[in-house]
C-alpha cells in the first residue's frame, strides 16, 4: 500500500509555508484546529513582524492575538507562541532544537509538532500522526490503536525509519484529497484492492472521481483509468 502511495503522490512537501525551524514551529502551532491553507494566509505577516524567539517572548499579547486571530483558539495559541519564545530564549539560545526529547519540553509542542518540525525542518525522520493518519491507518487495517503515540510505534514497525516523513506526508495527502472521512472516493483509489474498507464511500468511478480533491487531482484519477 505504501508502494502504491509513492505512485499516487511521488512528490510530496510539507503544506505549512515556512523557511526557518521557528516559523514551522509558530505555523504548526497556529494549524491545531485549523487549516494549512488559512495558516498559510495568516504567516506572512506574522513572519514579517516576529522574526526571532526574543520578538515572540516580548510580544505584546494583544497585538500577537490580532494577528492569528482567524486561525481559532487564538488566545491558548498566543500563550503558547509566547510561551514558546521565552522557552527557546531561556534554555536554548534562541534557537530550536533539533532533538524530540528537546522539542516535547516546549509550549506548545507534544510529539506531533516535534515530529513535524523534526522531518520537515531538521531532516530527521519522524511519523506525524494528526487526524488524516490515524484515521486512515486505522481504516486501512495497519493497526487499531486510538492514541497517537501508540499509532506511531506500531507503523514505525512496518514502513522503513527513513521513509516516516515522506510517509506521513503521503498519509496525509491522501486523506485529504481522496479518502475523506465520511465519503472516501472508493470508485477510483489506486489502494482499493488492498483497502479491507473499500465499499464504504461511493465505488461508482463517476461519483467517485467527483469527490477527489486537490492540485494532484488530475494526475490521480489518469492512474485510477479516469
Amino acid at each position: 500500500m505504501y508502494r502504491t502511495l509513492t505512485v499516487a503522490f511521488p512528490h510530496v512537501y510539507c503544506e505549512l509555508d515556512f523557511t526557518t525551524p521557528l516559523e514551522l514551529s509558530v505555523a504548526t502551532i497556529l494549524s491545531a484546529q485549523c487549516t494549512d491553507v488559512r495558516v498559510n494566509q495568516v504567516t506572512p505577516a506574522l513572519f514579517a513582524r516576529y522574526r526571532t524567539a526574543r520578538d515572540y517572548a516580548e510580544a505584546d499579547r494583544t497585538e500577537l492575538e490580532e494577528y492569528i486571530r482567524s486561525t481559532g483558539f487564538y488566545r491558548n495559541k498566543t500563550n503558547s507562541i509566547i510561551g514558546l519564545g521565552q522557552a527557546l530564549l531561556e534554555r536554548f539560545d534562541g534557537e530550536v532544537p533539533g532533538d524530540l526529547k528537546n522539542l516535547v519540553t516546549l509550549p506548545g509542542f507534544g510529539r506531533k509538532t516535534a515530529n513535524v518540525v523534526l522531518g520537515n525542518a531538521f531532516g530527521v525522520p519522524g511519523i506525524t500522526v494528526d487526524t488524516h493518519f490515524g484515521r486512515l491507518v486505522r481504516r486501512w487495517g495497519w493497526t487499531q490503536e486510538e492514541d497517537p503515540v501508540k499509532v506511531e510505534h506500531a507503523v514505525g514497525e512496518l514502513i522503513p525509519r527513513k521513509e516516516w516523513t515522506d510517509l506521513s506526508h503521503r498519509v496525509i495527502f491522501h486523506g485529504r484529497r481522496v479518502c475523506h472521512a465520511k465519503k472516501p472516493a472508493c470508485g477510483v483509489c489506486l489502494l482499493a484492492k488492498d483497502c479491507p474498507s473499500y465499499g464504504i464511500g461511493p465505488t461508482d468511478p463517476v461519483a467517485a472521481a467527483a469527490l477527489v480533491k486537490g492540485p494532484e487531482t488530475e494526475h490521480l484519477l489518469e492512474l485510477a483509468g479516469r
